[in-house]
């Protein structure tokens, strides 16, 4: 006898949740999809904003450090993330690819210098981005020795500056700071 009440019980509260997650689902309209212009571009975008986050946080006096000699410096890491945007943005503007992968430290001579030099190369990116609008996205470009669309040129160069935005963060540990993504939001 005292099996059945615990046993409806039981069923009571694991059908309960499951109903009324049903009946929520019904009530919320499911959101389309993002156009793929907005989500090139907002990833574009954040991973500018944390490149340059870390561009104007880190000290200046940090700024030629490298974890090993063998290694870029920090100021290296981010001049080669940002100078390796025009390898997205000369082709997709229709410009000559530009000669040399890293820009030299002994042209950006300042931390100023060098966050300016990473807030462009990201301005300049999301421009032309936007200048291809939605169905500019699958245009062919010459890419290197080949073609490639702009869109998967994109999220190469995206890609590529997540992988430096992980090695900063490294930098930044070993120097015994903490990386501004890392610190609890206020």
């Amino acid at each position: 006898m005292k099996r059945i009440p615990f046993l409806a019980i039981v069923l009571l509260a694991f059908a309960f949740p499951v109903h009324a997650q049903d009946a929520m689902k019904k009530d919320a309209a499911v959101k389309p999809a993002d156009p793929e212009l907005k989500v090139v571009l907002d990833s574009w975008n954040e991973i500018g904003r944390k490149l340059t986050a870390m561009a104007e946080d880190f000290p200046e006096d940090k700024y030629d450090f490298k974890p090993t000699p063998a290694q870029r410096s920090f100021a290296e890491q981010l001049l080669h993330a940002a100078g390796a945007n025009y390898f997205f943005t000369n082709p997709v503007m229709g410009k000559e690819p530009q000669a040399a992968e890293d820009p030299k430290r002994d042209q950006y001579k300042s931390k100023a210098d060098i966050v300016a030099f990473v807030k462009k190369s990201f301005a300049d990116g999301a421009a032309a981005i936007q200048s291809k609008g939605e169905k500019g996205l699958m245009q062919t470009v010459v890419y290197g020795d080949q073609k490639a669309r702009v869109l998967d040129i994109a999220y190469g160069l995206i890609e590529h500056s997540g992988e430096h935005y992980g090695q900063l963060v490294v930098y930044y540990r070993l120097a015994g700071l903490v990386p501004p993504e890392s610190r609890p939001k206020k």
